[in-house]
């Protein structure tokens, strides 16, 4: 055995002895994925029918300042 052959051999099995646990199950990870993209649909959910809610002020508005509502919004 050349000392090559031995360091390299050393060295792969120092590597393979110590793993690292993960802090909890894998499938946890997904979990935690899940509720973390369903809070933000749930952010994302709340902006809709924004435009429409404040429909009066913008008709209001554009009546004011002489422009119409050929935009018909955003």
């Amino acid at each position: 055995m050349s000392l090559t052959t031995a360091v390299l051999t050393g060295t792969v099995l120092t590597e393979t002895v110590h793993a690292r646990e993960l802090p909890m199950e894998p499938f946890m990870y997904g979990v935690v994925a899940i509720v973390i993209f369903a809070a933000l649909a749930f952010v994302v959910a709340s902006y809709r029918d924004v435009a429409n809610r404040h429909r009066a002020k913008a008709e209001a508005y554009a009546a004011r300042h002489g422009g119409g509502s050929e935009h018909g919004g955003h």
